[in-house]
């Protein structure tokens, strides 16, 4: 579960980016998060793992503080940011053994792992060169690699979809499927309101550092009056 209470963020101590966020995403939820460029997606999600100092408020995963106890919380989330960066001058395999070695990840679970999942996306081929040599989309697959190596409870994907071929988005639809069944968290932000609607158990929408709307995207239609799709739903409820 993760627990945003009462968070805002300023620049500039003048300009509010985020203000007085509450927010609740439960376990076993694939909850979508979206809105405009510049709504305050990614500053919400770079609070959350801690990338981004909070000015005030709190933020919990499982119960852990990521501001008092930032150790434990990171623990039990996994990231994908929306701009895939890694250590460019290792291998991919270099890479993936960084990250079985941070989160204690056996070496029989890990070459068991690494082989299944880079088969499944579709980059066994290029474990042995550097990452710098990959396409954003390759990085991008590393890097969600890297995340179901370890497997924690809670996801937190930055546009995990963008870069990826149709094959390794509908691999990752389904792994995230499979993740919430389980009784996990998946959070991830999207400009794609299609694969919101689909896949979403729940969605927020964020305009303007605030939360205008949680719920459903059914609940979305109903509140906008409009059945037709989730696309003109989201706009006129923006616009209002």
């Amino acid at each position: 579960m993760i627990e945003i209470k009462n968070v805002s963020q300023s620049y500039s101590k003048k300009i509010k980016v985020i203000e007085n966020m509450n927010l609740k995403i439960e376990d076993g939820t694939i909850f979508g998060f979206i809105g405009p460029n510049g709504a305050g997606k990614t500053t919400t999600i770079e609070m959350i793992t801690g990338v981004l100092k909070i000015d005030s408020g709190d933020i919990f995963i499982d119960g852990n503080s990521i501001t008092k106890n930032p150790i434990e919380a990171k623990k039990l989330f996994g990231f994908v940011p929306d701009s895939p960066d890694a250590f460019e001058k290792l291998t991919g395999l270099e890479y993936l053994n960084f990250i079985g070695d941070i989160y204690n990840v056996s070496p029989k679970d890990r070459l068991e792992k690494v082989k299944n999942l880079s088969d499944k996306f579709g980059i066994t081929n290029s474990l042995k060169d550097r990452i710098q040599s990959y396409s954003h989309g390759m990085k991008q697959k590393l890097l969600i690699i890297s995340v179901l190596l370890y497997n924690p409870k809670n996801w937190i994907l930055d546009e995990p979809m963008t870069g990826l071929d149709p094959k390794a988005s509908f691999i990752l639809k389904e792994l995230m499927k499979e993740h919430s069944k389980n009784g996990n968290t998946v959070f991830f932000s999207t400009h794609v309101l299609e694969v919101a609607e689909k896949l979403c158990d729940k969605i927020a929408v964020i305009d303007k550092g605030k939360i205008i709307f949680v719920g459903t995207c059914e609940e979305l239609k109903e509140k906008s009056k409009n059945n037709s799709s989730l696309e003109e739903s989201f706009l006129k409820i923006i616009e209002e």
